[in-house]
């Protein structure tokens, strides 16, 4: 039987101001990537989120992106591999540390954001990343879905975790239509889950153009400061469960 995780990011939350429904996600996905205090987040979201997945048995993951709290991660900045390596280190160090304290472990790494975007372009970003992730523990997952991020988890003999998106069209290429173009967004819950089916059973996704594009489904994300989150990641999981694939994490 086929499997996938759902995983979410979440923890973006900062001081007052709330963002997400995390709480009612964590009922409906696998694997939480929690925000670590660059883009999002704060030390208190960072703890509470931590322990919110602890208690639904969700695994754990760091989320680490651009120091833009502003910006939210999105907005690309001129960063030295050594940089890069260094701010994944402290925002990994950081949640693993909210993670062991509570009594649970990290599961896995996703960058974010503009972060993510960036070693896609940038084979040397994306090895950064990699060797971060890997001096902090070599058996620690990340979770990929562009060429250079995968082959640089490959290289070093990270757990590598295929990410695919229910909410997203795809390129030609496997890449993801940039939000700032039209189609880019898949609103239609339907649509999204008859993708997330081909991907998961036939390891296709039509592209934008109509090409049949082959693609590795381990792990599905859903965006957690999206609206209607909750009941989205509610309703494709129990779409997915009916059609016979097993949910869990990885």
């Amino acid at each position: 039987m086929p499997t996938l995780d759902i995983n979410c990011d979440m923890g973006e939350s900062f001081g007052p101001w709330v963002m997400g429904q995390d709480l009612e996600l964590l009922a409906h996905i696998t694997s939480a990537n929690i925000a670590c205090g660059f883009h999002a987040g704060d030390p208190d979201v960072m703890l509470k989120t931590v322990r919110g997945a602890i208690a639904h048995g969700v695994a754990i993951g760091a989320h680490p992106g651009l120091p833009d709290l502003q910006g939210f991660g999105r907005r690309v900045m001129a960063m030295r591999p050594d940089e890069v390596y260094a701010l994944v280190v402290y925002q990994v160090g950081a949640l693993q540390a909210f993670a062991r304290s509570q009594g649970g472990s990290l599961h896995h790494v996703k960058t974010h954001g503009a972060l993510y975007n960036m070693t896609a372009k940038d084979p040397a970003l994306a090895e950064a990343v990699a060797q971060a992730v890997h001096d902090i523990d070599p058996a620690l997952p990340i979770y990929v879905a562009n060429a250079a991020i995968a082959a640089a988890s490959e290289k070093l003999g990270l757990p590598t975790v295929y990410e695919v998106y229910a909410d997203r069209s795809y390129q030609d290429d496997a890449t993801l239509t940039p939000r700032s173009q039209p189609h880019a967004m898949i609103e239609d819950v339907d649509q999204a889950i008859a993708q997330v089916k081909r991907m998961v059973k036939d390891g296709v996704v039509r592209a934008l153009s109509g090409k049949e594009v082959p693609i590795r489904a381990d792990t599905l994300c859903i965006h957690g400061d999206q609206p209607g989150a909750a009941v989205f990641a509610r309703t494709i999981r129990a779409a997915l469960e009916a059609d016979g694939i097993t949910i869990r994490s990885t």
